[in-house]
């Protein structure tokens, strides 16, 4: 089968589409068929080398930690899925990825794929929208009537989270690029704040419940983001490489969140989207050969925002 590897960290020239022994289920196990996975900024991340701690990949590595396809084969003890069953599933963020033909998923992360649209681009729902399911409720306790401002609203994750958020009755402030916008109107924002032309302390009237900050801002801003939350009030933090600050004065909790796999949670998210409550947006499709062209349009900056799949089949 075709996979793409690398075999050393380093920039994305070490990324290289190569031939690779077809793998077998074992106990436990279920081999997909991949449709498509996803890109994560991880993904860059763990390529160059700067997550061997937190992720210890083993080398040679496949990336991608979504996936969407078809159950290929099942290894002893697994039940529930058959041959020929659509799925999707968050990876084990250190073991071998889905940016290949075919990928072994533990038979505990994978659930039905959604029904309502293309198998392919279920592959951008996995990791980002259980990393927005898990920020508003897990641990910003969102419930309805509260008033949440999302930092990185035009992203993938802050697209989902926007939505989720809608759903659960708060009132969303959605902080974006003019670019990202009308996106994040149309996820349900009843407030979108233009990050580059306005200053957040003067942009919110009146103090929010939670925030979430998804974008990668500098230190001094990130500080700053205490002060918009009334006291008691949540900041959840996604660049964890800047740990999230609190104000314990004020009763104000800084929660740095890393996302985990859990087959339940995006099952509901997937009883969303086949109801039409949850939107799956992509905003490109590439071939599985081009994987290493688009690492590096990642570390020149030069990507699209929202979310980008890698598909197996062109």
């Amino acid at each position: 089968m075709k996979a793409v590897r690398f075999h050393e960290y380093g920039d994305p020239s070490v990324l290289r589409y190569e031939d690779v022994k077809q793998p077998v289920p074992g106990a436990g196990q279920v081999r997909v068929r991949v449709a498509a996975t996803s890109f994560n900024g991880v993904d860059g991340n763990i390529r160059a080398g700067f997550m061997q701690g937190p992720i210890p990949v083993t080398l040679p590595h496949t990336p991608g930690i979504d996936v969407a396809g078809t159950v290929d084969a099942i290894g002893d003890g697994v039940d529930g899925f058959a041959a020929g069953d659509q799925v999707i599933a968050f990876l084990p963020m250190a073991g071998t990825g889905a940016s290949a033909e075919f990928v072994l998923a533990p038979a505990e992360a994978l659930t039905k794929a959604p029904a309502s649209i293309p198998l392919a681009d279920a592959a951008a729902l996995p990791a980002v929208g259980l990393t927005a399911w898990q920020a508003l409720f897990d641990h910003a306790k969102l419930t309805a009537g509260q008033r949440v401002l999302v930092n990185g609203a035009g992203g993938a994750v802050g697209g989902y989270a926007v939505q989720l958020a809608k759903q659960a009755g708060a009132y969303v402030i959605a902080v974006a690029s003019p670019r990202s916008a009308d996106r994040a109107k149309a996820g349900g924002a009843d407030e979108v704040v233009d990050h580059t032309r306005t200053d957040l302390a003067a942009a919110v009237s009146e103090p929010v419940d939670v925030v979430l900050n998804l974008a990668p801002v500098d230190p001094a801003r990130l500080a700053a983001l205490p002060a918009l939350i009334r006291p008691g009030g949540v900041l959840v933090n996604t660049t964890v490489w800047m740990p999230a600050p609190s104000d314990e004065q004020r009763g104000v909790r800084g929660v740095d969140l890393f996302v985990r796999s859990d087959a339940g949670q995006l099952a509901h998210l997937v009883e969303l989207v086949d109801r039409g409550e949850l939107r799956v947006e992509v905003a490109r499709r590439v071939p599985l050969a081009e994987l290493p062209a688009l690492h590096a349009d990642a570390a020149a900056g030069t990507l699209p925002s929202g979310k980008i799949i890698i598909t197996t089949n062109d």
